[in-house]
């Protein structure tokens, strides 16, 4: 199954020696053009953002990115990829030869990250422990694949339709996922029976959906709580101020005490990801202070003042 070859460093705009830095800074811009929540064209931005998502997934993972470059040949923009055998769709053997689902896209990443990195056995690669005679039925192996899931499914909850392709028929099955409200990320979701067939007539596998969290380019995740950085002038730092924090159950006015330090962390309680009941966890915001990057002779001026003032 050829697909379209994705060129992720053109995407976050950055060169293939690009360290992790430089990755990082480039997602974070994109990211926050791109973000449903924050662009203007909302629809637009969803496919674009997208992309972003799943060219940073790649290039930002050690293991990932190794093995997208050793594409090689195939990294010419535009290219169909035909992924080498045992990488595409997700793949076992009946015994009776070697059968194939994809998924279309539908797990939120692209054809081609499905293909390259979706697809895996899980456990035994033969589903049975071995070789040797066996006397009665086995079940066919288990395969695990990655289901992208946003804030808002995390928060709410929803549901998915993920289709399964079968290479030798073409034969297209879609079935419905549910995403329970506050799943974790590299949590599995079983789905009974739509693994690998059995090679001795016994049950099928089960088909495991880990879950990754699309990326945001202001918050980070541990557990339920969430994390963020507040960039503050240094006289906000110095005097307090008050803030809107944008958290994901919507803004909060926060007030931000005198004499604050850089690293300090405030938490707001109940704002963070869902968990047990109807509780969220929390939502914390470090404070950075942001240095003016250029100053206009009066400021500068004051700033000297300040200065020698203190000392």
């Amino acid at each position: 199954m050829a697909v379209h070859f994705r060129d992720y460093y053109e995407v976050l705009g950055v060169s293939r020696n690009a360290g992790q830095d430089d990755i990082k800074k480039a997602f974070k811009k994109l990211a926050r053009k791109y973000h449903p929540d924050l662009a203007a064209d909302k629809e637009a931005a969803e496919e674009k953002f997208k992309e972003v998502n799943e060219a940073y997934e790649v290039l930002s993972d050690p293991a990932k990115r190794k093995k997208y470059d050793l594409l090689g040949e195939n990294w010419q923009h535009g290219a169909d990829f035909t992924p080498p055998p045992g990488t595409g769709g997700f793949g076992y053997d009946t015994g009776g030869g070697h059968y194939e689902y994809h998924f279309g896209g539908s797990t939120g990443f692209s054809d081609f990250f499905e293909n390259l990195f979706g697809g895996r056995a899980a456990g035994d690669p033969f589903g049975y422990g071995g070789g040797g005679r066996r006397s009665r039925p086995v079940q066919g192996q288990d395969i695990e694949s990655d289901l992208l899931v946003s804030l808002s499914e995390v928060i709410k909850g929803g549901e998915r339709l993920i289709r399964l392709q079968a290479s030798d028929t073409g034969k297209v099955k879609t079935v419905k996922i549910k995403i329970p409200k506050g799943v974790s990320e590299g949590q599995s979701i079983r789905c009974a029976g739509l693994g690998g067939e059995s090679p001795t007539g016994g049950k099928a596998g089960d088909l495991l959906l880990r879950i990754r969290y699309e990326r945001h380019p202001d918050y980070s995740f541990k557990g339920s709580d969430v994390y963020s950085d507040l960039n503050l002038a240094p006289w906000d730092c110095v005097l307090g101020c008050q803030k809107e924090i944008r958290t994901p159950h919507g803004s909060v006015r926060m007030r931000i005490p005198p004499h604050s330090q850089a690293g300090n962390q405030m938490r707001i309680k109940n704002h963070g990801l869902p968990k047990s009941g109807d509780e969220n966890g929390d939502f914390y915001i470090k404070i950075q202070v942001a240095i003016p990057k250029s100053l206009t002779p009066k400021q500068k001026e004051l700033w000297e003042a300040l200065a020698k003032h203190a000392s």
